[in-house]
């Protein structure tokens, strides 16, 4: 399997850098929670200082969802939501210990991180415009399909794992109980994207070590090396 951008992506943000990995051997049972704290423990102090929405990396996705026409304050990026949240709440709810963890790497980094249940995507998955006529499955059941040259995760058989780029994962390929392979996407298009996005996958890598018996596989993401096979 391959996960890449598509050229055109590269092309209309050439300032975006992004991180892959790949890890068979996920279970439900691992105890993140350790971990969490010392990754809200990032978010809690970089928040006393500034709100989300003044963070660089969080800045840099509002003017990319601006040039994709959506409005920034109506469409977030994930790690904007969910900031936001931890914000207002102080913790995140629990749903699974690879997304929890993945969470609070994602409140820690101020990036996006999308976990896709890799046994539930067809053929290669590339970051592309809709053409339209996919699908993408809501977490509610419903089939929805994204709009023309909207910014998806389009897998092999036209079906969208996450629409508007990296506000809406799909409950297609949700990680649930039963993943055992799991495809982690992190970007960003903030001024030193490339070194945070490196800081965060190999942290990413040795957090999954950490906590489940997997080898994970890495990669760094960008326009002279735009594929990661796995």
């Amino acid at each position: 399997m391959q996960f890449s951008h598509s050229d055109a992506m590269w092309q209309a943000f050439p300032e975006l850098r992004a991180g892959a990995l790949h890890a068979g051997g996920i279970h439900a049972d691992a105890d993140v929670e350790a971990a969490i704290a010392s990754f809200s423990s990032i978010a809690e102090a970089r928040l006393a200082k500034a709100q989300e929405g003044e963070f660089p990396e969080i800045q840099a996705w509002r003017r990319g969802f601006s040039r994709m026409g959506l409005k920034p304050t109506q469409y977030r990026c994930a790690s904007e939501a969910l900031l936001r949240r931890f914000r207002q709440e102080h913790t995140l709810p629990r749903l699974h210990p690879l997304i929890d963890l993945c969470n609070a790497i994602s409140l820690a980094f101020a990036i996006p991180i999308a976990v896709f249940d890799a046994e539930k995507i067809a053929g290669d998955l590339e970051v592309r415009r809709a053409k339209g006529d996919e699908t993408y499955l809501t977490f509610a059941g419903e089939i929805e399909h994204p709009e023309v040259n909207e910014v998806i995760f389009a897998d092999g058989e036209d079906r969208a794992h996450a629409r508007r780029w990296t506000n809406r994962q799909s409950g297609l390929s949700a990680v649930r109980e039963t993943t055992r392979s799991v495809l982690i996407v992190a970007e960003a298009l903030h001024a030193s994207a490339g070194d945070d996005i490196a800081r965060l996958v190999e942290t990413a890598a040795d957090a999954l070590v950490r906590h489940w018996p997997v080898v994970a596989k890495t990669a760094i993401l960008s326009p002279v090396s735009p594929r990661f096979e796995f």
